[in-house]
């Protein structure tokens, strides 16, 4: 279906990067920082020129286009959606991609940093890319595959089915959101307007990869409450709330249950933040599982551990919060089964048999399927994400345009 097609998903991805379009879970504003909008007003645009007459951004920096429907039957309409915004783990300002012509399967050393090296026995799936194109940032900054080379894709697909009429597909959406890094991403959305049946998110890694599981995560934060005094007159008088915060934190497994010792489906309790006091201290954690029914099971754990802690001072208070994240997106998604047999069909016809893997985390599908529209997540290709180690390889980037453009024949192809 795209044979001899001009792929223009490599030149846009490579434009998208150079855009600083970091979120900061800092701030109370939405967007989170406005440069996001820079990458947001871009792409209105170019879905403008493309023909597509409701393209825009709205106040929240969030896009929204229609491709209409060029089918008689009717099609449930398909949104696709990725992201704009990149991580605050690493810098995205002055980003400089570098396309490795041809990746000779040796260590690439990133030329800004000569002490950030990509290293194949760190990243095996590099022998998958030997003697295709690659790109990576240049050593001081992340890339930003996460997700502009979703939004590159998606992109691609709408220039694709534009210029390519005889490809059959009903209405399909396009959404493109800030802040997801942060947490946010879906904050503001208008499910209304967008007006979408079903969804997929391009925000996945290895080509072939389809993700329909993620955790079911809540976050948690205790608060010590010690006891102050002068510490010249403190004896038997002051509870140091730092010190009872270090001991739950010393108390915590170390062989289990965090996420440097498990894998795959198992959960996990991680702490990610300390701050106080000697009065007041508080440490955040993120409780993660597969099944949403466990996470009470951990956070009575934590409780006890730490309440354990708090009978070895009986002077002092503790306050154990629970916050609802978000859950597993396969509780919905796997009532429309069609929404993976016609993602199946889609990497089939690219050549992929579908590899279902489970993410250990969270995505905007996760919330938008919850919101009451289902969506799971199909791969783009980016490895070593949120670090100056982020690489893409270009085939698997045209790979994914490829499974889009498949998947929206597919649809139509099955509608009644």
């Amino acid at each position: 279906m795209v044979q001899n097609y001009a792929f223009t998903v490599t030149e846009r991805f490579l434009r998208y990067v150079q855009t600083d379009t970091q979120s900061d879970p800092a701030s109370n504003a939405s967007p989170t920082t406005e440069k996001q909008k820079n990458l947001s007003e871009l792409l209105a645009g170019e879905l403008l020129l493309l023909g597509l007459k409701d393209a825009h951004m709205d106040e929240y920096g969030y896009v929204y286009a229609t491709i209409p429907s060029n089918s008689d039957k009717k099609v449930p309409v398909i949104c696709f959606c990725s992201h704009v915004d990149t991580a605050p783990d690493c810098s995205g300002t002055n980003v400089k991609p570098l396309v490795h012509k041809a990746y000779d399967g040796k260590d690439i050393l990133l030329p800004d940093d000569p002490t950030q090296v990509i290293k194949i026995e760190d990243y095996p799936y590099l022998k998958e890319h030997i003697g295709s194109d690659i790109i990576t940032a240049s050593g001081f900054t992340l890339l930003g595959a996460d997700d502009k080379s979703g939004v590159a894709e998606i992109m691609d697909m709408a220039h694709f089915l534009v210029n390519h009429p005889e490809v059959k597909h009903g209405e399909i959406k396009i959404l493109f959101t800030p802040d997801e890094e942060v947490g946010r991403g879906t904050a503001h959305v208008d499910l209304k307007k967008l007006g979408a049946d079903f969804a997929y998110t391009l925000d996945g890694g290895e080509a072939g990869t389809f993700e329909d599981e993620t955790f079911s995560a809540d976050a948690v934060t205790i608060t010590v409450h010690g006891v102050i005094a002068h510490p010249g007159y403190a004896k038997d008088k002051l509870v140091n709330s730092l010190k009872i915060a270090g001991e739950i934190l010393a108390a915590l497994p170390t062989q289990e249950w965090s996420p440097e010792t498990t894998i795959e489906r198992q959960g996990f309790v991680h702490p990610v933040a300390v701050n106080g006091i000697a009065e007041k201290a508080t440490i955040d954690f993120i409780i993660r599982d597969f099944v949403s029914a466990k996470l009470p099971d951990h956070e009575n754990k934590l409780r006890q551990l730490a309440q354990e802690v708090l009978n070895k001072h009986p002077k002092a208070q503790m306050d154990f919060v629970v916050k609802e994240q978000y859950r597993n997106m396969k509780e919905i998604v796997s009532q429309y089964p069609e929404l993976t047999a016609n993602a199946e069909e889609a990497y089939k016809r690219a050549g992929f048999t579908v590899r279902n893997e489970p993410i250990r985390g969270g995505t905007d599908g996760s919330r938008l399927s919850f919101m009451g529209l289902p969506c799971p997540n199909i791969f783009t290709g980016m490895q070593a994400i949120h670090s100056k180690h982020e690489w893409i390889g270009v085939k698997d980037m045209e790979k994914a345009v490829e499974v889009l453009v498949h998947l929206a024949a597919v649809w139509e192809e099955r509608a009644k």
